[in-house]
C-alpha cells in the first residue's frame, strides 16, 4: 500500500472510528488495514491511533496528522480534477460544514436530489455552532451567517434572512412587554457565546434608519442554537433570530414577537470556501446546487450568485 493509500485508509479509520468499517469502505481485508497502519506508524515513529475493544480514536499526534492528510488528499483530488474530464460527474469526498438548523431544515431534506445528480461524490457533513478552521480541518466549504471576517476565504452570499426579537408569553407576563427600543435595557436576553468570543448580550434594531445595538441584562449564556431557542421557550429571556427559524413557535403562540414596528437588521448567509487558484469540480457543483436550494426556499431574499473574496468586517454572530 503506497503512502497516499495509507493516508486515505488512516483518514477513513479516524472518521468512521473503526478499522472494520474503513476496510469495508475501501474493499480491503481488515488484516490488510491493520498491517498498513502498523507500517505507517513504524515509518513515522509515532503512535497515531488508540485502540480499545470498543473504539478507535486518534492520539494527539494522530489528530494533527489526520488534519494534514485531509488537506493533502483534497489537494491531490483537485490536481487530478484539473486533468480529468469530470466536470459533469465529479468524484471524491466533499466535506461540508453546516449550522444545525440549515442542515436539518433546508439542506438535508433536499440532499437526495444532489446525490442523484452526482452519485460518484461521497459527502461528509458536519454540523454545529463551532467556528471550524476550514483549511486546518480539511473542510471544502461551509455555510456561515453574519458578515465573514476571514479574509483568506472566498464567500458567496446565498440569502438575507429577516430577523425577529421574541419571548415567551410567560416572560412577557412577568417582565412586561417593551414598547420602545430603549426599554430593552430593563429586560433580560439569552446571551450567546461562540468559540473564544465574548458572550453577545445585545439586541439590534433599525432606529431612524440606522442600526443601533441595545445592551440587555440576563443571567443565562448558551453556546448552541437549540439551547438558545429552548431557553426562550422556558421564559428565561428575549432572543433574536431569523424569522424562518422561529416560524412554528410564533404561529403556535409559544413565542411572541416584540417591537414589530421597528425593523431588525437582516442577517446574511454565505457559503464560504478556501481561496484556491482552481476551484475543484466537486466544490463548484455543490456551490451551484446549494445556491439554487436557497433561491427556491427564500425567493426574493436570495442573492445574485456573485463570488467575492471577503474582507474583515464586524458582524453580530448568529449561528442559528
Amino acid at each position: 500500500m503506497d503512502r497516499f493509500e495509507s493516508m486515505t485508509l488512516f483518514v477513513r479509520i479516524v472518521e468512521s472510528g473503526s478499522f472494520t468499517r474503513a476496510a469495508n469502505a475501501l474493499d480491503i481485508p481488515r488484516a490488510t488495514a491493520t498491517l498498513a497502519i502498523q507500517q505507517l506508524e513504524a515509518r513515522l515513529g509515532v503512535r497515531l491511533l488508540e485502540r480499545t475493544t470498543r473504539q478507535v480514536r486518534p492520539t494527539p499526534e494522530g489528530e494533527a496528522f489526520h488534519q494534514r492528510c485531509v488537506h493533502l488528499l483534497a489537494e491531490l483530488e483537485d490536481a487530478e480534477a484539473i486533468l480529468q474530464p469530470v466536470a459533469d460527474s465529479p468524484r471524491g469526498v466533499l466535506r461540508v460544514e453546516l449550522h444545525g438548523t440549515h442542515a436539518s431544515r433546508i439542506v438535508l431534506p433536499r440532499l437526495g436530489d444532489f446525490h442523484s445528480r452526482y452519485p460518484s461524490l461521497e459527502l461528509v457533513i458536519t454540523t454545529g455552532d463551532r467556528r471550524v478552521d476550514l483549511v486546518g480541518e480539511g473542510i471544502d466549504c461551509a455555510l456561515r451567517s453574519g458578515e465573514p471576517e476571514d479574509s483568506s476565504l472566498v464567500a458567496r452570499r446565498l440569502v438575507t434572512l429577516k430577523q425577529v426579537i421574541c419571548a415567551s408569553p410567560a416572560y412577557l407576563e412577568r417582565m412586561g412587554t417593551p414598547s420602545t427600543p430603549d426599554a430593552l435595557c430593563h429586560h433580560h436576553s439569552i446571551h450567546f457565546i461562540s468559540g473564544f468570543n465574548a458572550p453577545d448580550k445585545t439586541l439590534d434594531l433599525i432606529v431612524d434608519g440606522e442600526m443601533r445595538t441595545f445592551a440587555t441584562g440576563g443571567w443565562l449564556t448558551v453556546n448552541d442554537a437549540e439551547s438558545y431557542v429552548a431557553s426562550a421557550l422556558q421564559g428565561f429571556g428575549l432572543i433574536q433570530l431569523p424569522r424562518f427559524r422561529l416560524a412554528s413557535h410564533l404561529a403556535s403562540g409559544e413565542l411572541m414577537e416584540i417591537l414589530p414596528e421597528w425593523k431588525k437588521p437582516a442577517l446574511p448567509l454565505y457559503v464560504v470556501y478556501p481561496q484556491r487558484r482552481q476551484l475543484s469540480p466537486r466544490v463548484r457543483v455543490f456551490l451551484d446546487w446549494v445556491t439554487t436550494v436557497y433561491e427556491t426556499r427564500f425567493g426574493d431574499n436570495a442573492q445574485p450568485t456573485s463570488t467575492n473574496r471577503v474582507t474583515p468586517a464586524s458582524r453580530k454572530l448568529s449561528d442559528a
